[in-house]
């Protein structure tokens, strides 16, 4: 309340000196006429009383005097003003046009105005966000271009070498087996980019039902199997069973996404923890897995569409699977923290028992 309070006292202010800046030039515009006016009456050329100019001249000629003198004031004085207006226009056009990059800053003492400096800061925080994104959205194009066509390189390889056959049963099976990987793996991504698109738009939680969460994650966890043997990784999974009230079909994809995270990022041989609590009226579940640490400055990136954290795209991903899960986090009304130190890697999310 005190900073809308705040924002509106400075904006206020900011008005009455642009009326005070008007009602200035007026005032100086009337005291330069009557010393114009007293100065010929003076000197004789403007005569008042018998053989005077008529009233109406009299008026003509000093309306005439106050235009052309409010004029020349007003252009010098207001200058500066539509010289910042047009600075802003011409960033929100450069801004409009694709230029990211542009940034608004004022000099003198109008730069120092709150109002200025919340326009300002506003402004380039904005850019700043539509030109990470788009930073973003580029990488995404490009990593998602490769991580589509390997797959799809992969299962025509393999598929001309089925068709060509006088091959061992062996080998066949193998080839068998990577094109069903590989065609997972399509689905995979094709299913997250889907259900981002999906959840997205989506402001209201339909089809709530109760279920068993812990059930649900073991299902996960069997899901990935394949995974986790790949990787010899243990898991060490919740025993006693939690029910909440949800949308088991979304929360499904939570799961997926944040185990199938926890396992890609675990060292060969490692572990991955699921652990479940209730606190109140909520839920708590823990993932954990051992390996090497989020830096910091990306920990509040994660969940950012696009982004991963692994700028080499060494590892699979396509940054939308934790954007996924943070917009069917928050239309549960919940929330999901990360902790990353010392080796271990912790999301937590905590979900209302009823959703």
């Amino acid at each position: 309340m005190k900073a809308n309070y705040d924002k509106y006292k400075h904006r206020f202010s900011l008005m009455l000196s642009f009326s005070a800046l008007v009602l200035t030039i007026l005032v100086i515009t009337a005291i330069v006429v009557g010393v114009i006016v007293f100065f010929l009456i003076n000197r004789d050329t403007l005569r008042v009383g018998e053989n005077a100019l008529d009233a109406w001249t009299l008026f003509r000629d000093m309306v005439l005097i106050s235009i052309g003198i409010g004029a020349v004031f007003t252009f010098v004085t207001l200058r500066f003003p539509l010289k910042t207006v047009n600075k802003i226009l011409n960033a929100m056009n450069r801004l409009a046009s694709g230029d990211y990059s542009v940034r608004l800053s004022f000099k003198g003492a109008f730069a120092k105005h709150p109002s200025i400096i919340e326009l300002t800061d506003s402004f380039n925080r904005m850019a700043s966000e539509l030109e990470q994104t788009e930073i973003m959205r580029s990488d995404f194009i490009n990593n998602f271009s490769h991580e589509f066509k390997t797959p799809i390189v992969s299962i025509m390889g393999f598929a001309k070498l089925l068709k060509r056959g006088n091959i061992s049963e062996e080998y066949k099976e193998e080839c068998l087996n990577i094109i069903e990987e590989e065609s997972l793996r399509l689905s995979q991504m094709a299913t997250n980019v889907l259900n981002l698109s999906k959840v997205e738009n989506q402001t209201i939680l339909t089809d709530v039902s109760q279920f068993n969460l812990s059930e649900q994650i073991r299902t996960c966890v069997l899901m990935l199997e394949s995974k986790w043997s790949k990787k010899n990784i243990a898991l060490s999974l919740p025993e006693k069973e939690y029910f909440v009230t949800a949308n088991e079909e979304l929360m499904k994809q939570v799961w997926i996404n944040i185990i199938d995270n926890a396992i890609k990022f675990s060292s060969d041989g490692g572990e991955v923890e699921i652990g479940i609590e209730t606190t109140g009226n909520a839920v708590k579940v823990d993932i954990s897995n051992y390996g090497k640490d989020i830096p910091e400055e990306a920990i509040h990136k994660l969940f950012d569409k696009f982004y991963q954290s692994d700028e080499s795209h060494a590892t699979e991903g396509n940054g939308v699977g934790l954007a996924v899960v943070k917009k069917i986090v928050d239309l549960h009304k919940g929330k999901v923290d990360v902790l990353s130190k010392y080796g271990k890697t912790t999301f937590t999310l905590t979900l209302p028992k009823r959703s």
